[in-house]
């Protein structure tokens, strides 16, 4: 059984800049239908503060991703310091638009962060461009993938000559810089945006007292020994650590562990049950000081109980496993050509099961659950890891989720990532390959967590406040390299950038009211969640790999061959939105509700359905791509939900 069974029509009327190509790429003749009616040397981006054009190539062609018609838009190419922009006449307005829309991203742009491969294009044939290459002849054509599984396909065949060399040397040159101070966050000047998410940082000891007095945490207390870093270059400056530990032993303790990362606390529950999290000791023959600290861990527990040990190496995989088998993904949900997507339909199942990516989500779901179970039995957990700071950010968060409410808000999430992820030392940088090196190990760790999320999101779809799209935007987010929220691997880089000669601003991810509108901030909030109804119940989430689907709208939107139109989740939100705003004004309206033609499966993220360019059309598609239940909507009858 094929993964999709679809049927391709192209419609006849095309804008004035967008093509079909009947030749290839090498052929010199001109493409006949393609026009370039407007004046592209008026055409540019508009620039943010602090950014510049570094250069530009006019006249390119934007293929349409697997597309065996080779089909596409025409118009100019920039590389500036922040992004590669793709500028084209029929660009709407932001407020004609129905598509989500980044503020800081055209709907052709990509961050210079986004973008992970590189390979020029001659012909049928590709060749991947490394850092420090230097074109001498002319360049045709380029193919780039992206982190976040977006892919684009440009010609240079219509360029003034040496235009696309000249625009490949440059992008190349940014696209992979070798010093942190090369990332646009140090050059962007725009004043901060006071948000309405308002997020503790956990870089002042308010936030932690605020925590441990949410959770009632008694056995552990709030210490300032790592003040400007010196005990731990990895550990935030304000940690909490068992009441028992004498502030002497803290200082020899610490040596005796990896970065000094002992066991230090993540939550509590109300019972006095703790989750805490560790780094391995860095001599295994002598493991004196790591008794020492199980036992203030076990004084800690109003029942004395021993500490439940979890060591995360055993079971779970390693970071450089996440990101082998997230490239495997990557090649199946991102394919290059139609060619390869036809070839690896055939081969779908076992291709994503060689993957071994839904093997890891449902590996960290159920440990996260062990935990969970654990904590809900007033057991309390110890996570271990190598150095602490890669699937003990997984596990503990997944934990907390499934065991405390607080943190199934958008704020809530938020909180928790900024205080199990952020300030404790995750290295978002070298993870998600911010700044180019051959030492570092590159792991979608945080892609992992968020898909493990979107999971227990399909499961209890009433027990978030947040839908897909904002976690599928918290993940294009990751790659935009202005907040530093996901630019370091540490508070003390944090710190440090702040006091550097050109000091860095510190802008928060959280603060999505500089990256969307209103219309798109809607989108974040979950129309079946009822916040008077909030209860802190475990989610026993089953963790069976068949119990799992693929996360489509993250993975597959970028495909517009596979979109249902006018179907899928999508319009299932939008009924239910439009009933309980109905709800909510008093009325007795048992009207249908009509649905908008321009909402498919992959909404908010469609960008063709905006344009005036008509995509391809799928008339039938498997089970195993979309649930069936996702089908396109026979009626605009929608049940009102029980809560209503």
């Amino acid at each position: 059984m094929h993964r999709y069974e679809v049927a391709i029509m192209m419609n006849e009327n095309r804008l004035t800049n967008s093509f079909k190509s009947y030749v290839g790429w090498d052929d010199d003749e001109q493409i006949s239908s393609c026009e370039t009616s407007f004046i592209e040397h008026e055409l540019s981006p508009k620039l943010h503060p602090g950014e510049m054009i570094i250069a530009e190539a006019q006249s390119v062609l934007l293929f349409t991703p697997v597309n065996e018609q080779k089909t596409g838009i025409s118009g100019v190419l920039f590389v500036t310091n922040f992004r590669l922009s793709f500028i084209t006449s029929n660009e709407k307005h932001l407020k004609e638009t129905s598509y989500q829309e980044n503020l800081l991203l055209g709907q052709y742009d990509v961050c210079l962060s986004n973008i992970d491969i590189i390979y020029l294009l001659t012909g049928d044939k590709k060749k991947r461009l490394m850092t420090g290459h230097r074109f001498n002849d002319k360049v045709k054509g380029l193919h780039i993938i992206c982190k976040n599984m977006r892919t684009l396909s440009y010609s240079f065949k219509f360029s003034p000559l040496g235009h696309g060399k000249t625009l490949a040397n440059a992008l190349l040159h940014h696209a992979f810089p070798k010093r942190h101070q090369l990332l646009f966050a140090y050059d962007y000047r725009e004043p901060n945006v006071q948000s309405r998410y308002s997020t503790p940082t956990f870089r002042c000891r308010d936030d932690w007292e605020k925590e441990l007095q949410r959770t009632k945490c008694f056995g552990w207390t709030l210490n300032s020994s790592n003040n400007k870093f010196r005990l731990s270059p990895s550990l935030p400056q304000f940690i909490v650590i068992g009441s028992a530990v004498i502030e002497n032993h803290l200082r020899i303790a610490m040596q005796h562990f990896r970065d000094g990362r002992l066991p230090t606390w993540c939550w509590s529950t109300v019972n006095g049950a703790t989750l805490s999290r560790k780094a391995d000791v860095v001599d295994p023959s002598n493991l004196t000081q790591e008794n020492a600290m199980l036992e203030i861990v076990r004084k800690s527990h109003p029942g004395l109980l021993r500490p439940f040990i979890m060591d995360l190496t055993k079971n779970l995989p390693s970071p450089k496993d996440v990101n082998q088998s997230f490239i495997k993904l990557r090649e199946i949900c991102a394919p290059e050509s139609a060619r390869q997507f036809w070839v690896q339909d055939n081969h779908f199942y076992s291709l994503l099961e060689a993957s071994k990516w839904l093997q890891y989500v449902s590996s960290c779901l159920n440990s996260a659950l062990i935990a969970a179970n654990k904590l809900n039995r007033n057991e309390s957990v110890v996570l271990q890891e190598r150095d602490g700071r890669d699937l003990c950010c997984v596990i503990s968060s997944l934990a907390q989720l499934m065991i405390d409410s607080h943190f199934r808000s958008i704020v809530g999430l938020q909180t928790l990532i900024q205080k199990e992820w952020v300030v404790m030392g995750h290295q978002f940088c070298t993870r998600l390959g911010h700044v180019n090196s051959t030492d570092s190990v590159k792991s979608p760790l945080l892609l992992l967590f968020l898909d493990c999320v979107w999971q227990l999101l399909q499961q209890f779809p009433a027990k978030f406040e947040f839908t897909e799209t904002y976690l599928t935007t918290l993940w294009d987010a990751s790659h935009v390299s202005i907040f530093d929220t996901f630019l370091f691997d540490c508070e003390r880089d944090r710190y440090c950038a702040t006091k550097d000669v050109s000091p860095l601003m510190l802008r928060s991810i959280w603060d999505w009211e500089e990256q969307f509108m209103d219309q798109d901030l809607i989108q974040f909030h979950n129309p079946l969640f009822n916040a008077s109804k909030v209860q802190d119940d475990l989610l026993k989430v089953s963790t069976e790999i068949s119990c799992l689907s693929i996360w489509t709208q993250c993975y597959y939107r970028f495909l517009p061959t596979l979109e249902i139109s006018n179907g899928g989740k999508p319009l299932e939100d939008f009924a239910v939105r439009t009933l309980i705003n109905m709800n909510d004004n008093d009325s007795k309206d048992t009207r249908e509700v009509c649905t908008p033609s321009n909402i498919g499966s992959f909404f908010p993220f469609t960008h063709w359905r905006s344009s005036n360019s008509v995509p391809p059309s799928t008339l039938t598609i498997s089970s195993l791509s979309l649930n069936t239940s996702d089908l396109q909507m026979e009626t605009s009858l929608v049940e009102i939900p029980e809560h209503l």
